[in-house]
């Protein structure tokens, strides 16, 4: 039996939902963040419609075997021997990235939640372990994921955007230029949707789907949506109106169904990935309790899975809105075709990336591709005041989340040793 008092467990529980909350507030408005600032959907459809994906991303495909310190930023040499210090070390982790994220989200501010929580584990690394405990070459290459998501994502969404712009938008024909260049656009985001989905998506149900072979899926699908799309719009644009406005209104409108698509899917892929940011290191603890020694990978039991979905969805339904504000608002005016070319280029980048080995963030990519799609309307269309505040957020992230997690170590230490 570990030396630590029983009620550090329902702390852990607590602060677990606390880190899940939270992700939902701040983290969600990857997914979608630009749908209602583009009014493709409101606020309530934006939290019902994550409320489904967000939980079956994480309950159903969430990871169930997780890594007790996440990302290997830390040696797992640090904490053998010493249970009792890892379990108050993981939910001092948990407390701290759960604060952090709490702050941002009250200023509005979107932060990579896999980079709060590498940062707490960091402080608990250096206070238990000293320098020599860190693995400085991959918290580099997180650090690099500052430089590539943002740049990545923004030239991504600014190719999308400018295409979109020079054959729909800026068209003597507006309607007609949708009719043949919408069912082209699709085969692209269908392929990549479905391949991150069966490549990256699906990872921790381990199925055995090879690039090669999801790949040919990915292709297959994307054909079948062409004909889909060709079909669909045949249907709904069927005469195109006198007023240029009204042809406007018509083509955003076919926008806006293919933002929602590509913006549910984000949600699902986010509930899957980053849902272990909250219960990976609450998984960890339970598990340690449970044997009284420390194992270096862990089950993930169901009911921990839900706690973690429920958690994100309280969260966006409760103070998401904060967050979905910046990115769909304060950034750049967004539109339906804006917004898809942000939706779009995010999945794209963080496949690619992935599929390169580049260390990216989801929350840095969309905001680098919502500046992309600001820039293909000129400088004068993003809001530079708010872009440095998000900035200055992310390259705080680790340190902060580091600092907290030593101070709210030594009090755990006091009280619960």
């Amino acid at each position: 039996m570990l030396g630590i008092e029983p009620w550090v467990f329902w702390l852990a529980t607590a602060a677990c939902l606390y880190m899940a909350w939270n992700i939902g507030a701040n983290d969600v408005a990857n997914a979608m963040g630009t749908s209602v600032g583009s009014h493709a959907i409101n606020l309530k459809q934006a939290v019902l419609l994550a409320a489904v994906f967000e939980f079956a991303g994480a309950f159903l495909v969430g990871g169930h075997v997780t890594d007790t310190v996440r990302k290997g930023i830390v040696s797992t040499e640090v904490f053998k021997g010493q249970p009792e210090l890892f379990v108050l070390g993981m939910l001092a982790a948990l407390l701290a990235a759960g604060i952090w994220l709490n702050l941002a989200t009250f200023l509005g501010l979107p932060v990579s939640t896999t980079h709060s929580i590498i940062g707490a584990v960091v402080g608990f690394g250096l206070l238990v372990g000293g320098i020599s405990a860190v693995h400085w070459g991959k918290l580099g290459s997180v650090v690099m994921s500052w430089v590539i998501s943002p740049l990545c994502g923004g030239l991504m969404g600014w190719i999308t955007f400018t295409f979109i712009k020079r054959t729909v938008l800026s068209s003597w024909n507006p309607v007609r230029a949708a009719r043949r260049i919408v069912p082209i656009l699709i085969f692209p985001v269908a392929v990549i949707l479905v391949l991150s989905m069966l490549y990256k998506g699906l990872k921790n149900l381990k199925l055995d789907v090879s690039f090669n072979r999801a790949l040919v899926i990915a292709l297959i699908t994307g054909v079948l949506a062409y004909y889909f799309m060709k079909l669909f719009l045949s249907v709904k644009l069927k005469e195109a109106p006198r007023e240029r406005v009204e042809a406007f209104v018509q083509v955003e409108k076919i926008f806006a169904y293919l933002q929602i698509g590509t913006a549910c899917y984000v949600a699902f892929a986010h509930g899957a990935n980053d849902v272990a940011n909250a219960i990976g290191p609450f998984a960890a603890i339970v598990a340690v309790i449970k044997s009284g020694d420390l194992v270096m990978k862990v089950p993930v039991p169901m009911w921990i899975l839900g706690l973690g979905g429920i958690g994100i969805v309280v969260g966006l339904g409760t103070w998401g809105y904060r967050v979905i504000e910046t990115i769909g608002k304060k950034i750049t005016s967004i539109t339906p075709s804006r917004g898809f070319s942000a939706e779009f280029a995010t999945a794209t980048t963080v496949l690619v990336c992935s599929k390169l080995g580049l260390p990216v963030s989801t929350s840095h990519t969309l905001v680098g591709s919502v500046i992309g799609v600001g820039l293909a309307r000129g400088m004068a269309a993003l809001n530079l005041a708010v872009i440095r505040s998000i900035v200055h957020s992310w390259l705080i992230t680790i340190p902060a989340t580091a600092l907290v997690t030593i101070l709210a170590f030594f009090l755990l230490k006091m009280v619960a040793l």
